[in-house]
C-alpha cells in the first residue's frame, strides 16, 4: 500500500467514528486540510475527504508536516476502542455480555448530521458519548431523516421561514449495515395494508453503536419512503408511523443483526412500541402468556420522560391506534382494543385518548424525570395511572440530566483546566474534591480566556448577521452589531411560549435604557427555532427579530438564524450570562444552562428544572424564589419584574465593578464558586453512572427498581 494510500486510510477512518466530534485535535487536522471547504460542508469531515482528491491532501499534509499528528490521532483513537478497563468494565460488568439498547427519535451528535431538533437529541446524544468515554456497552437505536428537522431562515420582515434539505446519506459518517452475503440488512415492519421495509445504517460513537432505520428502500412505495423523510413532521398519521417504525422496527434491527439487550431505555414515549414488540418477541420464543412477557419486558425496562408539559405528549385516538396495532403482536393473543388499553391516558374515562407516554409508564418497572423538581411534577401529572397509590408512591423517581462536558467545553478552558487541575480532569470531573482547584486558578488568567472566547463569539454572530442582511439584499449598519467589552446576555432555546423568550421584552423603555447605557451598556443575543407549525412560537420569533430595526436596540439586541448545535457551542463558550426563563415548572431540565459552567458563564434563570437543584446564591442568579401563582399573567408579570430587578441590582453593577486591573473581581468569584459547586453535578458522566447504578443494572438483573423515593 502506498503512503498515499495508507494516510488516507487513516483519514477515513478518523471520519467514521463520531469521537472527532468532541477531541478538538482530530477536527483541526480535518480542519487544516482545507479550511475553506471545511466550513462548507459543515464541518463533516467524510464530505470533506468526498471534496479533495487523495493527492491534494498529501500535498497539504506534507506541506504542513501533519503526518506525525494524523499518525498519533489514529493510534489514539484504536487504543480508546480497545480500552477495556474503564469505569464500564468495573462497575457494569453486566452489560458487556448483553448490552442496553437506548431508543431515541432524536440523536444531537453533531451538527453535521441533522437527526435531532433540540434538547432531546442533544441529550441523548450526550448519553451515548458519555457512556461511550466510561466505557459501558450500548447500542443506541433512531430513524434517519433525510430532510433532518426544519431549517429556519429569517426573512426581511423578521418572520421565520420553514425550510428543508436534502440529506446526501453517502456524506454522513455511517455506513450501511450488512450481512453475510454483504446486502444491506433490511427488517420488515407491518403497517395497515403493507409492509414497510428498513434498511439499517451504523453510526460509530465512540466505543457505541448507533442504528439509524431508513425508509427509504426500493420495495417501498413512495408515500412509505417518505416517512423517514422529516423529524416531527407530517400529521397525526404520519407520527404514529414514525412511532412504530421506531419501537417495532428498532427492535427487529437489533435482533436481525445478533444483539440481545439486557436493558431497554426508552428516551421519552416515542419509542414506546418498542416494549409491545419486545414481549411479543419473548412470547413467540419463549411461549409465555401476554401477561407473563409484558412482565418479562417490565422489568428489563427503562422509561425517561422529559416534559411536564401536556402538548409535549403524543396522544392518538384509539381507533387510529388499534389499527396500527391490529396487524403488530399476534404472538400476544391480544386483541386490538386489549392492546390499546395498555395506553388509554385515563383508563377510568370514557374517551380517553391513546398515549405512549401512558404505555411505557404503565409496561416499565422503572422510570425517571430528569430533575427533581420534574420528577416531583411527573408524579402529579401521572398520578391517575396509579389510582391505588398516594402521589408521593408513583414509580417516577428522577435521574437529574447533565452534559458531555469534552463536546461543550471550549479548547481554551479546557487548556486552562488541564494546567491547573490535572492532565487528566476529564476522567475525574464527577469527583468533588477536584474542583477545589479552580479557587486557585489567577483570576487575570480565567477572564483573559473568556474575553478571548467572547471576542470569537461575537465575530461568529456578525458573521451570521451579514450573511442573512446579504441574502436579504438589507443594508449594511453603519456600525458593527455587539461589542466584545459589553456585558452580553445569551438566550437561546425552542422559541415555545412557555420559556417566554419575550420576558426581557416587556418594557421595552425600561430594556432601552438597560441596552444604551453609555457607562454600563447591555447587549443581547437570541437564538432558537419555533415548530413549523407553532404560530405562537412563529410570532415570538418576529417579535425579537424586528427588534433589530428599532433604533433603540439596534446592533444591541440581535437573532441569530437557524440555531443548532454549532450556533450553541459558540454561544455557551461566549456569553457573560446565559438567561432562562421558562413558566416553572414547565422546564423539565434545560441543559443549555449547564454547558456553560465550565465555559466561564453565569446563569441567570427561573427556579425550575437543574437550577433549582444547582443555585446556592452565590454561583449564579435567580429570577424569582421558586414559587408559582394559579394565574400565568399575573406569574410573567412578577417574574419579569424580578428578572429586571436581578439585572439592574445585581448582574450589571457586579459585571462593571472593576479594580486597577480593570478586572471584574466579583464577578470572577462568582465564576469560580459556579465552577466549583456545579461542575462535578452537572455532567454526563455523573448522570450514566447514576443510571447504570439505579436502572441498568438493576433491569439487567430483573432487581426491584430503588429509585422511587430518593
Amino acid at each position: 500500500m502506498s503512503e498515499t494510500s495508507q494516510l488516507m486510510r487513516k483519514l477515513h477512518e478518523l471520519a467514521q467514528n463520531l469521537w472527532w466530534s468532541w477531541r478538538p485535535e482530530i477536527r483541526s487536522i480535518f480542519r487544516e486540510l482545507d479550511p475553506e471547504v471545511w466550513s462548507a460542508v459543515y464541518h463533516n469531515p467524510v464530505a470533506l475527504l468526498h471534496r479533495l482528491d487523495d493527492e491534494s491532501v498529501a500535498r497539504r499534509v506534507s506541506s504542513l508536516e501533519m503526518q506525525t499528528r494524523i499518525d498519533q490521532a489514529h493510534r489514539r483513537l484504536s487504543e480508546y476502542l480497545r480500552g477495556g478497563d474503564g469505569w464500564g468494565a468495573v462497575h457494569a460488568s453486566a452489560l458487556l455480555a448483553r448490552p442496553v439498547a437506548y431508543f431515541s427519535a432524536e440523536f444531537g451528535l453533531h451538527h453535521s448530521i441533522p437527526v435531532y431538533s433540540g434538547g432531546l437529541g442533544v441529550l441523548a446524544g450526550d448519553h451515548l458519548k458519555s457512556l461511550s468515554d466510561l466505557g459501558v456497552p450500548v447500542v443506541g437505536i433512531g430513524l434517519l431523516y433525510h430532510q433532518g428537522y426544519v431549517h429556519q431562515l429569517i426573512d426581511a420582515a423578521g418572520d421565520q421561514k420553514d425550510h428543508y434539505e436534502p440529506v446526501d446519506s453517502g456524506l454522513l459518517p455511517i455506513s450501511p449495515v450488512q450481512g453475510a452475503d454483504a446486502l444491506p440488512v433490511r427488517v420488515a415492519v407491518e403497517l395497515p395494508g403493507r409492509i414497510v421495509q428498513l434498511r439499517i445504517w451504523r453510526v460509530a460513537v465512540g466505543r457505541c453503536t448507533l442504528l439509524l432505520l431508513d425508509a427509504r428502500d426500493d420495495e417501498n412505495t413512495e408515500e412509505d419512503r417518505s416517512l423517514t423523510d422529516r423529524l416531527y413532521g407530517g400529521d397525526t398519521e404520519t407520527r404514529i408511523q414514525q412511532e412504530v417504525l421506531l419501537g417495532v422496527g428498532g427492535c427487529r434491527a437489533l435482533q436481525s443483526i445478533g444483539i440481545h439487550p439486557s436493558v431497554l431505555h426508552l428516551n421519552e414515549g416515542h419509542s414506546a412500541f418498542a416494549l409491545l414488540e419486545w414481549a411479543h418477541q419473548i412470547a413467540a420464543h419463549q411461549g409465555l402468556s401476554a401477561k407473563e412477557a409484558l412482565r418479562e419486558v417490565a422489568a428489563m425496562s427503562v422509561f425517561t420522560t422529559h416534559t411536564p408539559v401536556e402538548a409535549g405528549h403524543d396522544r392518538f385516538d384509539p381507533s387510529l391506534a388499534a389499527r396500527y396495532l391490529e396487524p403488530l403482536f399476534p404472538a400476544l393473543g391480544l386483541s386490538p382494543e386489549e392492546l390499546v388499553a395498555l395506553g388509554l391516558e385515563k383508563p377510568a374515562e370514557a374517551g380517553s385518548l391513546f398515549c405512549p407516554t401512558a404505555l411505557a409508564l404503565q409496561l416499565t418497572r422503572r422510570a425517571n424525570g430528569v430533575s427533581a423538581l420534574h420528577g416531583r411534577v411527573s408524579r402529579k401529572m401521572w398520578h391517575h395511572l396509579y389510582p391505588n397509590k398516594t402521589e408521593e408512591e408513583v414509580p417516577i423517581g428522577h435521574i437529574t440530566n447533565g452534559v458531555h462536558v469534552r463536546t461543550w467545553i471550549s479548547t481554551a478552558m479546557h487548556e486552562l483546566l488541564v494546567r491547573h487541575l490535572s492532565a487528566d480532569w476529564t476522567e475525574k470531573m464527577a469527583h468533588r474534591d477536584l474542583w477545589e482547584r479552580i479557587e486557585e486558578v489567577p483570576d487575570a488568567e480565567l477572564w483573559e480566556v473568556h474575553q478571548v472566547l467572547k471576542g470569537r463569539m461575537v465575530e461568529f454572530v456578525r458573521g451570521r448577521l451579514s450573511d442573512r442582511r446579504h441574502r436579504e439584499a438589507l443594508p449594511d449598519p453603519e456600525q458593527p452589531p455587539l461589542g466584545a467589552e459589553t456585558l452580553t446576555l445569551g438566550f437561546a432555546r425552542r422559541f415555545a411560549t412557555y420559556k417566554r423568550a419575550n420576558l426581557l421584552l416587556t418594557e421595552p423603555d425600561r430594556l432601552a435604557r438597560l441596552v444604551g447605557d453609555p457607562a454600563r451598556p447591555l447587549q443581547i443575543i437570541f437564538a432558537g427555532k419555533a415548530h413549523p407549525r407553532d404560530a405562537a412560537g412563529k410570532e415570538l420569533v418576529r417579535m425579537v427579530s424586528q427588534l433589530e430595526n428599532d433604533p433603540r436596540f439596534a446592533g444591541r439586541v440581535v437573532l441569530v438564524e437557524n440555531y443548532s448545535m454549532h450556533v450553541a457551542r459558540q454561544l455557551v463558550q461566549g456569553v457573560d450570562v446565559w438567561v432562562n426563563t421558562p413558566r416553572r415548572p414547565n422546564e423539565a431540565c434545560g441543559t443549555s444552562g449547564q454547558k456553560c459552567i465550565l465555559n466561564g458563564v453565569l446563569n441567570l434563570s427561573i427556579l425550575d428544572g437543574w437550577w433549582a437543584e444547582g443555585y446556592d446564591g452565590a454561583n449564579g442568579f435567580a429570577i424569582g424564589h421558586g414559587e408559582n401563582h394559579h394565574d400565568p399573567k399575573i406569574q410573567d408579570a412578577r417574574d419579569a419584574e424580578s428578572l429586571y430587578q436581578v439585572l439592574e441590582q445585581q448582574v450589571i453593577p457586579l459585571y462593571y465593578q472593576r479594580d486597577d486591573e480593570n478586572l471584574p473581581r466579583a464577578w470572577i468569584q462568582r465564576v469560580k464558586r459556579a465552577i466549583h459547586t456545579m461542575a462535578w453535578r452537572f455532567n454526563a458522566d455523573r448522570m450514566v453512572r447514576d443510571y447504570v447504578e439505579e436502572c441498568y443494572l438493576p433491569a439487567a438483573g430483573g432487581a426491584t427498581c430503588r429509585m422511587p423515593g430518593r
